[in-house]
C-alpha cells in the first residue's frame, strides 16, 4: 500500500497530477481543489489511497490526511467506487459529509454527483460515525470543500490552519471560485501581517 508520496510536482492535468519521488513519477487522481493547491516544481507530501482493480492499478491523492481517510471510508460504502467517492470529496468538504451524515442530510449528501436518495440513504447508514463527529458551530471557518482546499494551500505556504481557517471563513461568501478565494484569503493575511 502507497499511503503517502514526498516529491516534486512535475506536471498538473485536468484530473490528475504527477509527483518525482527519487526520479520515480507516480500520477495520481486528485479532486479539482487539490490541484489547484498544487504548483509545478513544488516539493510536498501527498497522501495516497492505491486502488487495486482486476485491470488496473489507480492512485488518489490528497493534500490533507483527514481526506485519504474520508476517502476510503466513502468507498467502504456498497456501490460507491473510487471515481464517486472522490467525486464527493470534491463538492463537499470532510466536515461537510460529517454533517451530512450525522445529520442524516439525505439532501446534502445527493449534491454529490452519481448519488440519489437511495444511495445517500446507504451512505448514512454504512458510514455512522465512521467519519467522526459533526463539527461545532463556532467561528467562521472554511465551509466548502473549495474551502478546505484553500485552508490546506494556505498551510502549505505556511500559515498556520487555524489562521488560515479564519481567513477563509472571513471571504468564502465573496469569492466565486478556488482562485479567487485564495487571492482574497491571501490579501487578508497579508494585511494582518502589514
Amino acid at each position: 500500500m502507497i499511503s503517502s508520496l514526498t516529491g516534486k510536482i512535475s506536471h498538473i492535468g485536468a484530473s490528475s497530477a504527477q509527483i518525482v519521488v527519487s526520479g520515480v513519477g507516480f500520477s495520481f487522481f486528485a479532486t479539482p481543489g487539490t490541484l489547484l493547491s498544487l504548483r509545478t516544481g513544488m516539493e510536498t507530501t501527498v497522501f495516497t489511497s492505491l486502488v487495486v482493480r482486476e485491470d488496473s492499478l489507480s492512485l488518489f491523492g490528497f493534500v490533507a490526511e483527514e481526506e485519504q481517510r474520508a476517502f476510503e471510508i466513502l468507498q467502504s460504502v456498497r456501490g460507491i467506487g473510487p471515481k464517486m467517492a472522490l467525486g464527493a470529496l470534491g463538492v463537499m468538504s470532510v466536515d461537510e459529509l460529517r454533517t451530512a451524515v450525522a445529520n442524516k442530510d439525505e439532501k446534502m449528501l445527493t449534491r454529490i454527483p452519481g448519488v440519489g436518495k437511495k444511495s445517500a440513504q446507504r451512505m448514512i447508514l454504512d458510514i455512522g460515525d465512521k467519519l467522526g463527529p459533526a463539527p461545532q458551530q463556532g467561528l467562521s471557518h472554511a465551509s466548502s470543500a473549495v474551502g478546505a482546499e484553500v485552508v490546506a494551500a494556505l498551510t502549505q505556504l505556511g500559515w498556520d490552519e487555524a489562521t488560515a481557517q479564519e481567513a477563509v471563513g472571513q471571504v468564502e461568501s465573496q469569492a466565486d471560485d478556488a482562485s479567487s478565494l485564495l487571492r482574497l484569503s491571501l490579501q487578508t493575511l497579508g494585511r494582518r501581517r502589514g
